[in-house]
């Protein structure tokens, strides 16, 4: 067994894009018993896979004399959806106090992508030892949790009677929200709009993270400033009071809650001063502001479909010319999208049975033109287990087929669309489909195309376009949606952008894992997107 070890611990390992930390706590059973007089002293190390070397992350605490420990310290890594991140957990017996693995028995490892772990929350599986072999009765159990609040909470504030302090007219009211900092002085947090000469101002309802506002305590005291704007910025203070959060959720739409604006100093020279207005609270309501891996851990499925461009500008593919020549590697641009997306779409699909499908191909016996057919030739059943099962499918079908044209991308698009507006009637969060589209040139049913993607846009659906080859590819880029909404023929807007395109050429000579960053850099907000404005709560979520 070759581990790369570092002095220390390293850190998390990934790219700057983390979406967000996910907390891993381990548990095992059955353990291997190294120790003659008692048993095993297991802790349980997490190596990360960097540059093709596993590297030392983390280490547990030992449970003594115990082959079926459930440890308490949690193992925290970046999450970044769209890489592979390779994990590998081993166990040990310490018999030294020696930080070199070798000092120490080894008790068995497993090893898997941590979006194994995320796609089913919890998993138990198999040691192993460096054989390959299983380690005695010894599992593993490993379960997953995102390590965020996603709490947010939303307020309507408004005042009554503030104080005058405009010589020639009313104030110009607005509130600082403030809470404690480190260092014990007020941090300000949120600031409302302006509202214009009046001294009973209704602000605009506002959203803040409860984290950002009061670091997720209900309880924690926060301060609230009311000031009279100035243009040449020095505004007058009008009044402040300080409450907590439990404090403003009191507030109900049916009854507001009031707090008077206190001015310390008017309070220390007046006698009969009451205040300087009231703040009322209109309404205050948390909810979860929920994450794509709220929705992953919630249970929801990557339903992964490819579809292929057999059409005749690809060129024969028994010609090293053809963008469809399979090279001496064993490879060309077209399987290089599918693995790329494929290896870690399909870590979110329980069943790994991905539909695979062709278009602008003549088809055997009859040799007449199909736009959506199965590439292993059997309509009913399109499914191909796993990225190798797409890949066998593609190299055994292209001796059969004849590439023809035209460039149709309509029938597949709706052909993924027929089975997510399916999946809408569940209405859970549970699927959400994605399509690989993988071409070479202009497409031919462009205004078909626009109109499938824009119907495609109210459902749980993306679509990633590769442009293999070195054609244009203007109209590829005007799918995606990401500089102007995308219109169907009728004038129809898209809902939401769902289109990803990426030219394969600007990543032939970047590592692989460039092109899956690429290409799914979207689909996580997507995914996200798409249920909150369906109001789908992830599948298990819990109330705020």
């Amino acid at each position: 067994m070759a581990y790369t070890m570092t002095p220390t611990p390293a850190g998390p390992v990934g790219s700057q894009y983390c979406v967000c930390k996910v907390e891993l706590s381990i548990c095992g059973q059955n353990l291997l018993d190294r120790d003659v007089t008692s048993k095993s002293d297991p802790f349980c190390v997490l190596f990360m896979e960097v540059n093709g070397k596993w590297v030392e992350l983390d280490r547990t605490e030992t449970a003594v004399n115990n082959l079926n420990p459930a440890f308490a310290k949690k193992f925290i890594i970046d999450y970044h959806f769209e890489e592979v991140q390779k994990l590998k957990f081993a166990l040990f017996d310490q018999d030294k106090s020696s930080t070199q693995l070798y000092e120490h028995d080894f008790l068995g490892e497993f090893s898997c992508t941590l979006g194994m772990i995320v796609s089913s929350k919890k998993i138990t599986r198999t040691l192993l030892l460096g054989n390959g072999k299983p380690a005695g009765k010894g599992m593993i159990t490993i379960a997953a949790q995102e390590l965020s609040d996603n709490r947010v909470i939303t307020l309507s504030m408004a005042g009554r009677k503030l104080d005058k302090k405009d010589l020639f007219g009313k104030s110009d009211p607005f509130l600082e929200f403030y809470k404690p900092g480190d260092d014990g002085k007020w941090m300000l947090v949120h600031r409302t709009e302006v509202i214009k000469y009046t001294l009973d101002p209704v602000w605009k309802p506002f959203t803040v993270p409860l984290v950002s506002l009061c670091d997720g305590d209900m309880e924690k005291l926060i301060k609230v400033v009311c000031y009279d704007y100035d243009s040449d910025g020095g505004h007058d203070f009008i009044g402040e009071f300080q409450t907590s959060v439990a404090r403003l959720c009191e507030a109900q739409d049916a009854s507001p809650l009031e707090l008077e604006c206190i001015n310390p100093k008017k309070q220390k020279k007046k006698k009969n001063y009451k205040n300087s207005g009231i703040i009322i609270v209109k309404s205050c309501k948390i909810t979860r502001d929920f994450s794509f891996l709220d929705y992953i851990l919630g249970g929801c499925q990557l339903m992964f479909t490819v579809g292929i461009d057999f059409t005749a500008s690809n060129g024969n593919p028994q010609e090293p010319s053809s963008l469809h020549y399979i090279n001496p590697l064993g490879t060309n641009e077209y399987l290089s999208a599918i693995w790329a997306v494929g290896q870690i779409i399909q870590d979110y699909d329980s069943d790994k049975m991905f539909p695979a499908l062709g278009f602008g191909a003549q088809l055997p016996p009859d040799w007449k033109v199909s736009h959506e057919f199965a590439i292993n030739f059997n309509p009913r059943n399109p499914f191909c287990s796993g990225v190798e099962g797409i890949v066998q499918a593609y190299s055994a079908c292209l001796p059969h087929i004849r590439f023809y044209g035209p460039t149709n991308f309509s029938p597949i698009i709706n052909h993924v669309a027929r089975f997510a507006a399916q999946a809408t009637q569940q209405e859970t969060a549970s699927q959400y489909f994605i399509l690989l589209i993988i071409t070479d040139g202009v497409i031919s049913d462009m205004d078909e195309t626009r109109h499938a993607v824009v119907q495609a846009s109210k459902l749980p659906m993306s679509i990633i376009i590769v442009g293999v080859g070195n054609a244009d590819f203007a109209a590829m880029e005007f799918l995606d949606g990401d500089s102007r909404v995308l219109h169907s023929y009728t004038g129809e807007e898209a809902v939401r952008d769902i289109v990803q395109f990426v030219p394969f050429r600007n990543f032939r000579n970047v590592p692989k894992e460039t092109l899956a960053k690429a290409v799914l850099a979207e689909l996580p907000q997507q995914v996200v997107q798409y249920f909150k404005h369906q109001n789908l709560p992830p599948i298990n979520s819990e109330p705020a």
